[in-house]
């Protein structure tokens, strides 16, 4: 994979941060900051397509009632939790 340079202005604190969780590391500074933004790109996607998926859900008319949502995180905890619900409000066929 090829890279590029890219120039970050950091303010000294969170250089300094850097810096130091890298030398605890024993890698350079960079190849923490690249993993960092990595991360960040990532999660972001994620949240991203999870967001469309479940609009697309609910353009189609798929939700899940509150009662059934409650009734399964009142079943956490207690030795026999339900699954997660499904979808128990549905467009009219």
């Amino acid at each position: 994979m090829a890279t590029a340079p890219y120039t970050i202005r950091l303010d000294d604190s969170l250089k300094r941060a850097l810096e130091a969780e890298a030398a605890l590391e024993d890698r350079p500074p960079a190849q923490l900051a690249v993993q960092a933004i990595r991360a960040m790109i990532e999660a972001r996607q994620a949240k991203r397509t999870a967001i469309e998926a479940a609009l697309a859900e609910a353009e189609a008319g798929r939700f899940i009632s509150q009662d059934a949502m409650m009734a399964w995180v009142d079943s956490w905890d207690t030795g026999d939790e339900s699954p997660p619900p499904g979808a128990d409000i549905l467009p009219d066929a």
